[in-house]
């Protein structure tokens, strides 16, 4: 069974990184997905990189592999979520967002994550549509030179709203960045549920060549709304099933963001929703499965 379980910390932001990280440990979680935020590991406070060697300590002794994410809310402007973007009218709004990735890839280096998370940003009214896609591929170039020096792949989630926000946007920027290597998908399953043509099974399936990250949570048609597990219309056990079929080796993401007062409960209760519907899997992937469904020790 490839696949191996994490749960992000934009939803346990009532904790500190370090009573966040042991929780999921004890849970039997095998990784983080860590958003760059103030509260955790801050990419705008000073000594950056001796803060993130002490994390990359703690995440080895806990045995707990990393995904850098970075959809932090307000990290880069405490007036607007999300904000600057890689498509703002404004050079220079768009330069910080691209310093807070180029910095993002060198933490994931330093800490031997995964994949580094991005996305792309809501395309502003003044901005033309083949305008916004052109400043993203300029804007992203610098990343991706950096990812390719650091050997970090980038992950661009399609996100509702957004100027990517499916599969079909994702293949049209690979297109203008010329297939770059390094350039591939983080996959958000409750996404796929939201707005996709396809069901989320099929999606993983369509995705499998460029899947670098997944994020993972329960979700209803047309409604952006990241839910606990049982409260949305996900058939998880094909997803699962789907994704262990493609080989992926990264982590799959529980993605609670507006959850973190009950932080703590829902990573216990979501580990336990994820390990019974992959015994719920059929027969051929059962004995493959029994070691991780166990309770660790």
């Amino acid at each position: 069974m490839s696949i191996r379980l994490g749960y992000g910390t934009n939803g346990l932001t009532d904790l500190r990184l370090e009573d966040a990280l042991a929780v999921l440990a004890e849970l039997g979680y095998d990784g983080v997905g860590l958003t760059l935020d103030h509260m955790h590991l801050d990419p705008l406070a000073p000594r950056l990189a001796a803060r993130t060697a002490q994390v990359a300590r703690r995440l080895e002794a806990l045995g707990l592999s990393v995904t850098v994410e970075t959809g932090a809310r307000y990290v880069l402007d405490p007036r607007r979520k999300h904000a600057p973007s890689l498509i703002e009218p404004e050079p220079e709004a768009r330069a910080a967002r691209t310093a807070l990735l180029v910095t993002a890839v060198q933490v994931a280096a330093d800490l031997g994550a995964h994949a580094v998370h991005c996305f792309s940003g809501v395309r502003s009214v003044v901005t033309g549509e083949n305008a916004a896609w052109e400043l993203l591929a300029d804007s992203l170039g610098p990343v991706l030179d950096a990812a390719a020096g650091a050997g970090v792949p980038l992950a661009v989630e399609p996100e509702p709203g957004h100027l990517i926000e499916s599969l079909a946007d994702f293949h049209r920027l690979r297109a203008l960045l010329g297939e770059h290597p390094l350039l591939g998908l983080t996959l958000d399953i409750g996404h796929c549920q939201c707005l996709e043509a396809m069901t989320p099974a099929d999606c993983v399936r369509a995705a499998a060549p460029w899947l670098r990250h997944v994020q993972i949570e329960d979700m209803r048609r047309g409604v952006h709304e990241h839910l606990p597990f049982g409260n949305g219309e996900i058939d998880f056990p094909s997803v699962l099933a789907a994704l262990d079929a493609t080989g992926y080796q990264g982590l799959a993401v529980v993605e609670l963001p507006r959850h973190s007062h009950a932080g703590p409960e829902l990573a216990r209760s979501s580990i336990t929703f994820l390990r019974a519907q992959l015994a719920a899997l059929p027969r051929a992937h059962r004995a493959s499965i029994a070691a991780f469904a166990a309770p660790s020790a």
